[in-house]
């Protein structure tokens, strides 16, 4: 009987197997092959973005990061399709620390990951090393924030920008403390980063154009807080003006150690610090002092309006700086893709080259370096513990009052 049984349990185990295997096989009216072909038709494109999201500056490293996110959510609401494929946009983010070492070993980590683009770095710093991999591996790259000129004069046909550079942001900024504020003597404190230095050369040779007079070149690095010693040797050369190129984390003590010492300068810089954590830092010490920012003011940017509301209500915070800059980055890069019908980084970067896009902060189209045309500088001043406009030169704007 016990034979029987077990003759019995294997026969209907068998049957089950059977009909399990049936129930997977297709229908006659659909067959294997179609949920391949529904795949076929739609797609999955990862764009790299690279700021530094640790660190003193992590603020706009962190601002840069979501105004890539609201470019990726409003393209795949959008339901984009790019050569008869529905495209899904992935974010694939990384933090570079601000570190030129790392920059370059998380760019070679995006193109190991096959983005289709870069969206970075922040940093001039960071943005010229990595520009190298990105060249090598074909693969465009747009930077929202990195002004050094040498970013684009390397030749590599895969590097853009969104922003104006420092030749045209240093001389906007000497023609104003020279031109505008009639300051003669002049004293240039920098953070011997690839931004801050550069921008201060550009700003130095502005107002020597100018007529004034630089009493004093200091320099700094990018993680001091403690300036008493520099700001000591610059007060007894009475200047009129301090310029400072560098990022906010040390703009913000800056300021306050000049009141503390009674220097009665006023101080000035580039976008590196035309944020509202200066303010913040700084304190009663940020009023009266200026800044510029690459680009139109918030208020004439056809788009900011829209964009700062929904950033406000996505992110609970308020825009820093490049944002925008980088929202337009992602949108741009997608703007080639459609117009070459492809995500492949060979056939769409021709394309990017010929963009002529409006986005958020205005029209954009590069030229033959890949620096954007007509590029706009606004200067600023704080007054009662905001950024006011004061004067903007380029982008089609009334340059008269930096004249």
């Amino acid at each position: 009987m016990n034979k029987y049984a077990r003759l019995s349990l294997i026969a209907t185990a068998t049957l089950a197997m059977v009909a399990c295997s049936k129930q997977e096989q297709p229908a006659e009216n659909q067959p294997a092959s179609a949920p391949k072909a529904a795949a076929a038709d739609s797609a999955v494109v990862k764009i790299g973005q690279v700021s530094p999201m640790s660190g003193p500056i992590s603020h706009l490293g962190k601002d840069n990061e979501y105004g890539a996110k609201l470019a990726i959510e409003d393209l795949n609401a959008q339901g984009v399709e790019i050569g008869g494929k529905k495209v899904k946009f992935e974010l694939v983010s990384e933090d570079d620390q601000g570190d030129p070492k790392i920059g370059t070993q998380v760019a070679q980590r995006l193109v190991d990951a096959g983005v289709a683009g870069v969206i970075g770095h922040l940093n001039s710093g960071t943005t010229i090393p990595a520009s190298k991999i990105y060249s090598d591996a074909g693969i465009p790259q747009i930077s929202p924030s990195a002004t050094n000129p040498d970013y684009t004069k390397q030749g590599f046909k895969t590097a853009f920008r969104v922003i104006a550079n420092d030749v045209q942001q240093g001389r906007a900024l000497g023609e104003f403390a020279a031109g505008t504020l009639k300051a003669k003597k002049i004293a240039i404190i920098d953070d011997r980063t690839a931004y801050g230095q550069g921008l201060a050369d550009q700003f130095e040779g502005a107002v020597k154009a100018k007529g004034a007079e630089v009493v004093k070149r200091e320099f700094t690095n990018n993680t001091a807080t403690d300036f008493n010693a520099i700001l000591t040797s610059i007060k007894s050369s009475k200047p009129d003006l301090i310029f400072y190129g560098g990022m906010d984390a040390q703009a913000g003590p800056l300021a306050k150690q000049m009141q503390r010492l009674g220097i009665k300068a006023k101080l000035m810089g580039g976008d590196g610090w035309q944020t509202p954590e200066f303010i913040k830092l700084a304190g009663e010490a940020s009023d009266g002092q200026f800044a510029s920012s690459c680009g139109v003011s918030r208020e004439k940017m056809p788009g900011f309006q829209a964009f700062n509301d929904k950033f406000k209500k996505q992110f609970n915070t308020e825009v820093q700086i490049y944002a925008p800059f980088e929202y337009d980055a992602v949108m741009v890069l997608v703007d080639a893709m459609k117009r070459a019908k492809s995500t492949d980084p060979k056939a769409y970067l021709p394309e990017v080259g010929k963009t002529d896009y409006t986005g958020v902060t205005g029209k954009i189209a590069f030229d033959e370096k890949g620096d954007i045309k007509n590029g706009a500088v606004t200067v600023y001043q704080v007054k009662n513990g905001k950024w006011e406009v004061v004067s903007t030169v380029g982008g089609g704007a009334d340059a008269s009052a930096a004249k």
